[in-house]
């Protein structure tokens, strides 16, 4: 669902990104629905949520980031977080000087227990800690932990051209239809051939590898909500839970029933 039909977020955490610490932390519940619009900070950002799913827009690409993962986002880059269920966001932002400890684009992560606490110590201490005491010795385990965090590819290329967003959004929302190309083009008012090479150019994928990943990216946030990996499976599309196994193996490596109850990682 677009984020222009939902309610506006409440205002920017101004203070964390002002305050004179190598990191600042910043806590926020938000309800089902509640979208930021398009922005950007003048620090780098790692969105956390310890509860809900964020659906992230940024640099080109939906980013689905289910409890237990964070997403990376550089300084400056233009990006808009809605809200799927209740969002327990718990946000960190780093100074320029430390930003070395962050991937250099925009990047889902898994979040170590470790770093879970101590993102929610942060969380609970004041925006100005002591750099020689406590909240030093914190943000140094946090840099650490964000440095060996591994990556996931939970981000989903976006087309531009209209015919293509509309097919994208009637995808997200029902991830099961089953229709090929050549349906979807009479759909969407183009041709076969026109959406097969404007969706090669527009995301660098095929239409078949950008569905797939679609429907894995939809599965995960339903398995981080708690659904069975089989329920997962057939609301997105596949025909059984070993395909839908297979294709999430292939993807993520690991298992899908591990998705719903370990944070931090799929293995």
């Amino acid at each position: 669902m677009s984020p222009d039909r939902h309610p506006s977020l409440p205002s920017l955490p101004v203070r964390a990104e002002l305050v004179n610490r190598p990191l600042a932390a910043f806590a926020q519940d938000y309800l089902d629905g509640m979208a930021t619009g398009a922005h950007s900070h003048s620090r780098a950002q790692l969105l956390y949520a310890t509860s809900g799913v964020m659906r992230i827009l940024a640099a080109g690409a939906l980013h689905v980031v289910p409890t237990g993962r964070a997403l990376w986002v550089p300084a400056g880059l233009l990006h808009e977080v809605t809200m799927q269920g209740a969002v327990a966001m718990r946000a960190l932002f780093l100074r320029a000087d430390v930003t070395g400890s962050g991937p250099a684009r925009v990047t889902v992560m898994a979040v170590s227990p470790l770093l879970r606490e101590l993102v929610l110590a942060a969380c609970d201490g004041p925006l100005e800690w002591d750099e020689s005491g406590r909240g030093g010795h914190l943000a140094a385990l946090i840099l650490d932990e964000i440095a060996c965090a591994p990556t996931l590819p939970l981000g989903v290329p976006q087309p531009r051209d209209p015919r293509l967003v509309r097919l994208a959004h009637a995808m997200r929302a029902d991830p099961a239809r089953d229709r090929t190309l050549e349906d979807w083009a009479e759909e969407v008012g183009a041709s076969p051939r026109t959406l097969t090479r404007r969706f090669r150019e527009e995301t660098g994928l095929g239409f078949a590898v950008w569905r797939q990943q679609t429907r894995l990216t939809e599965a995960a946030a339903l398995l981080a909500q708690g659904m069975t990996p089989a329920r997962a499976a057939a609301a997105v599309g596949y025909a059984s839970a070993s395909a839908f196994g297979a294709a999430w193996r292939t993807a993520f490596g690991g298992t899908p029933a591990r998705m719903g109850r370990d944070e931090g990682r799929f293995a």
